[in-house]
């Protein structure tokens, strides 16, 4: 059934977890393909400068949510459980006439979002694992399917993680049995593509739109469907994997820095085998043969991921249900992944490999396809977003922005320049980052440390710290000048904090 009838759209919201822009690719070199995002952003616009506000989980889901930056919504880490006080995309558009669905990923603070949010759908408390569900499980018994298993090639968990993850070993296979599948490993998923959790949700998804398009209601839906990939721990089947030749995976531009002109952040690792007391190993400890491995098995996951959303995209078309319904398609914050001297996840840094993110936006009729849009976003700006695709807004003051009227062609820019932040991991180190972008340069300033500044036309793989080069002092200044009246615009009703650490 053909449903273009509604005066609100639909809402759909595909959102990857821990994937940056062109991961690899800015050289030339092979780099994730992703031909199901392509497409999308195709239909309609490509954002080419989008941020993450925050560049860990549980903050800046929550700011996705609630269009308000950490300092305002006070969940500085993961695993919050403070209570939801402020408003949330999800509850006004509920409150307003939509029916909402969530599925998979959450953590984003307390409770799930069928419990807190009035959704529909399927989640997990916390970071969550959903392979150890019921859901799950009554899943692959009505496809008449075993349990998702791994082959383990590399393993860098920290012995921190060794009471969730210590049957893990290299060589051997595994299946993640644990509270949570955050593990840091690389390897092969050995049964069918359809036991990973991103084929399992999708086809939940695809179930949920066969049942909406199948209903005679009017009322219009939002659909959200997060998935735990392509965050580590890196499993592709093999199918995805020999999508990949070794050899045209390229040495990654700032894979031999030194880290000579970097703040201590950038040292931070907790990766076994790749750092001693949390700190990186200079220079990796691994070949680029080993990291062309590596690199291969995240690509061809986040290939993977790539079909499972398309074929969301599909049902949609299948249905009918495209020509109403605007997509959003993005992630929450980016991956170090073989960067700035051999990272494998992130830590507290700002660099562009954990700071900039995909994104793409259609809605067929309101925003002209084949679009790329070049200005400054964050996805602090999707609810803001979203809810003004329904005629709808928050009540009280948020940072996001409403990007419609530029993507609709009705304004050139809407912000000078952007501001991030970041209150680190969480650790005992005590950490308050703060980034501002404008034109071609990026400032990025830690509290008690070695600030940093790169003209990323230059350098894009910001190799040359410019921060105390006296012929940029003039620069220097402007950026942080942007940085501290974008604060002072947030101090009102805001007021930045740093947090205990905890």
């Amino acid at each position: 059934m053909n449903k273009t009838n509604k005066k609100q759209p639909n809402i759909v919201y595909i959102m990857n977890d821990h994937q940056a822009y062109y991961r690899h690719g800015w050289d030339g070199g092979a780099g994730p393909m992703t031909p199901n995002f392509d497409r999308l952003a195709g239909d309609g616009v490509r954002m080419e400068k989008a941020y993450s506000a925050t560049p860990l989980c549980g903050p800046v889901r929550r700011t996705i949510l609630n269009g308000l930056y950490a300092h305002a919504h006070e969940n500085f880490y993961n695993d919050s459980f403070k209570p939801y006080d402020e408003e949330s995309y999800l509850r006004i558009l509920n409150g307003e006439g939509y029916k909402n669905y969530y599925y998979g990923k959450w953590h984003a603070g307390p409770g799930t979002p069928q419990s807190d949010h009035n959704c529909g759908g399927f989640s997990c408390e916390h970071y969550g694992n959903p392979y150890i569900t019921d859901r799950y499980k009554e899943y692959l018994e009505n496809r008449g399917l075993e349990k998702a298993r791994h082959r383990i090639d590399y393993n860098f968990s920290p012995p921190s993680h060794d009471m969730f993850f210590a049957h893990m070993e290299q060589g051997k296979e595994y299946a993640c049995e644990s509270a949570w599948c955050g593990e840091h490993a690389v390897g092969v998923t050995v049964t069918p593509k359809e036991t990973h959790e991103s084929f399992f949700l999708a086809n939940l998804v695809c179930d949920q739109l066969e049942e909406l398009a199948g209903n005679d209601s009017d009322q219009p839906f939002h659909l959200r469907l997060d998935f735990w990939g392509p965050h580590q721990p890196f499993f592709p089947t093999q199918e995805f994997l020999d999508m990949y030749n070794l050899e045209e995976i390229q040495v990654y531009g700032n894979h031999f820095d030194t880290l000579r002109d970097k703040p201590e952040v950038h040292r931070k690792d907790v990766n076994a085998q790749l750092s001693i007391n949390d700190e990186l190993i200079l220079p990796s400890v691994l070949d680029w043969s080993d990291w062309q491995q590596i690199l291969a098995r995240a690509y061809a996951h986040q290939t993977m991921i790539d079909a499972a959303g398309g074929m969301v995209l599909d049902k949609l078309k299948e249905l009918g249900l495209d020509e109403n319904t605007i997509v959003i398609w993005t992630t929450d914050h980016g991956d170090a992944i073989a960067s700035h001297g051999g990272h494998f996840d992130k830590c507290s840094y700002m660099s562009e490999e954990v700071m900039r993110i995909p994104m793409a936006i259609s809605w067929p009729g309101i925003i002209e396809p084949e679009q790329v849009c070049k200005e400054l976003v964050s996805n602090i700006d999707m609810p803001v977003t979203m809810l003004a695709a329904a005629g709808l807004e928050f009540s009280t003051p948020v940072h996001g922005l409403d990007l419609l009227p530029m993507l609709k062609g009705e304004k050139l820019s809407l912000r000078d320049g952007l501001f991030c932040e970041t209150y680190g991991h969480g650790y005992a180190e005590r950490i308050l980052g703060r980034m501002y972008v404008k034109d071609e340069y990026k400032y990025v300033s830690f509290e008690g440390q070695m600030d940093e500044l790169y003209n990323l036309k230059l350098d894009p793989y910001e190799m040359e710290n410019l921060a105390n080069k006296e012929q940029f002092a003039e620069i220097k200044s402007q950026m942080i000048r942007g940085l501290e009246k974008e604060q002072r615009r947030f101090n009102d009703p805001y007021v930045l904090q740093q947090p205990q650490a905890v």
